[in-house]
């Protein structure tokens, strides 16, 4: 298949790259630029563990002097690609989650102790669920820490729209709802409302799928659980289905 990725562009290079190997082809249109977070310091005083919901609140950590230190206590890690990511930075001790906030809550509630210390959340300026309040419902101290933003495009890029105007493109990876409620206003905003209606979506969950309301009765294919594992299966079982 003829993929749009749409993630930020460090990742949408990794996912390029894990599609190539499923023999997909895919045109990068980033709709979400990162920018870490550099003005308030982060105290790990009193502090038993560290919550990273994504890959971009750990790599907020390597502009910072207290790195060193931070890789020292136990992490938590919402999916497997946060978690492999922390181990890369040389974190020890990382307890893998599920993929979703809510099933990490749960991996955190069986282990930690509310008793030991603080709770400290890497966090990012939207969040998709409120995962310090579930915490704080069982008992523990949560401190979350804005350490990245996340910046929406103002238009999809001149050649990706150029493809889609060309029908070279069969499909549309959106990994976050913010991701898709940028992709569904961007579309609406640059008169491709009628072209979107021919392509695939592949949405990472329920919530991403329910953004794209706004451009009508669009193809979407919902991954069985929010990992990039999941949704490469996903593409193949569709690309396979096309092919009969």
């Amino acid at each position: 298949m003829r993929l749009l990725i749409t993630r930020p562009e460090a990742d949408a290079l990794t996912l390029r790259a894990a599609l190539a190997e499923h023999g997909h082809e895919a045109t990068l249109a980033p709709l979400l630029s990162v920018s870490f977070a550099i003005g308030d310091a982060i105290d790990l005083e009193g502090v038993q563990a560290l919550i990273a919901t994504s890959r971009n609140g750990l790599r907020a950590l390597n502009s910072r002097p207290l790195r060193g230190a931070a890789r020292h206590l136990p992490l938590f890690a919402v999916g497997r690609a946060t978690a492999a990511e922390a181990r890369r930075m040389g974190f020890p001790m990382v307890v893998t989650g599920a993929g979703t906030a809510r099933e990490l809550v749960t991996h955190i509630v069986a282990v930690a102790d509310p008793a030991a210390g603080l709770l400290l959340q890497l966090a990012g300026d939207v969040q998709a669920s409120d995962l310090k309040a579930e915490l704080e419902a069982h008992g523990f101290r949560v401190t979350q820490q804005i350490v990245y933003r996340m910046d929406a495009a103002s238009a999809l890029p001149e050649s990706a729209v150029e493809q889609l105007a060309m029908g070279e493109i069969d499909g549309v990876i959106l990994m976050s709802p913010r991701t898709a409620a940028t992709y569904a206003s961007l579309m609406r905003k640059q008169g491709l409302v009628g072209i979107a209606r021919g392509l695939i979506h592949f949405c990472v969950s329920a919530p991403a799928a329910e953004r794209l309301v706004p451009l009508g009765g669009v193809p979407i294919e919902i991954a069985n659980a929010p990992r990039i594992e999941e949704m490469l299966a996903l593409i193949d079982v569709v690309a396979a289905r096309l092919q009969l």
